[in-house]
């Protein structure tokens, strides 16, 4: 059976050295708070070469859709599509997921799972609830618990590329929105040269871990690549994935975006915590 993506989330704000704006307190009472100081804003787009294995079987994209209120809250929708068949059409994978992440306090507050693999397909619709401490699948009858910062799937893509991710440490973190599931690991691994479409880039290597099933499980050996530069973006992602095997996105193409800081970010200092 084939899942969705599962990802990663984090513990004391000030332990990992989070952008300042993002230690408030999720009260629902921001006047006055500005948003997050991040690498990526409305706009920033990259699109993907996807392989299995050695074979080129379509595309995919990470963007940054632009901006939406969730119960009050202003926030970024991210969105990951992926598209790709094998030959004679024999392998289908049409997958898109959409997070809508907080601009001023980093949490997620609606996340949405849609895949298609294979002959496998399922939708799941959550609604976090970070003041309440909550989530339920609206699509469904499912509920649980949640940290008081959480993050879902493809939230914490973003919120790692606001880490300053020195090669040798490893992140304990508490802030998957499923808290049954935490902590979840992420390691950075090494920096590395890589040649892709766009080009060769600079970049530093991390491995998300999460003790559930998905994308970023145990024994899944997933790697990301990310720009070793104050964009942080992903220019390579290999994971290997139950039934179609190893699966790679290589980027094409990129778009930057505008933060709403309006200022290009600095990596935040290390203030302790990380080992």
């Amino acid at each position: 059976m084939m899942r969705g993506w599962s990802v990663l989330g984090g513990l004391g704000l000030l332990m990992l050295g989070v952008p300042l704006a993002a230690q408030s307190p999720g009260n629902g009472d921001r006047s006055g708070l500005p948003p997050a100081r991040v690498p990526f804003g409305p706009g920033e787009s990259m699109t993907y070469q996807v392989k299995l294995g050695l074979i080129t079987v379509g595309e995919a994209f990470l963007r940054v859709e632009g901006l939406d209120t969730i119960r009050g809250f202003e926030t970024y929708k991210l969105v990951l599509g992926l598209d790709g068949s094998t030959l004679f059409n024999l392998m289908q994978i049409h997958d898109r997921y959409e997070s809508w992440m907080d601009t001023r306090t980093l949490v997620s507050r609606r996340f949405v799972s849609d895949v298609h693999q294979l002959d496998y397909k399922r939708r799941r619709e959550f609604e976090i609830y970070p003041e309440e401490g909550r989530w339920e699948q609206t699509n469904g009858d499912n509920s649980g618990e949640t940290g008081p910062r959480p993050l879902d799937d493809i939230s914490f893509i973003y919120y790692a590329r606001s880490l300053p991710l020195n090669v040798g440490e490893e992140y304990n973190l508490n802030r998957y929105f499923k808290a049954e599931h935490n902590p979840v690991r992420l390691k950075v691994l090494r920096k590395a040269r890589i040649q892709v479409p766009a080009g060769t880039f600079d970049t530093i290597v991390i491995q998300p871990i999460i003790t559930t099933e998905g994308l970023f499980a145990e024994g899944g050996e997933a790697e990301l690549y990310l720009t070793d530069d104050e964009h942080r973006h992903m220019v390579y992602m290999r994971v290997k994935m139950p039934i179609i095997g190893s699966l790679s996105l290589l980027l094409k193409d990129r778009s930057f975006g505008t933060p709403l800081s309006g200022e290009t970010p600095e990596p935040t200092p290390r203030t302790g915590g990380v080992r």
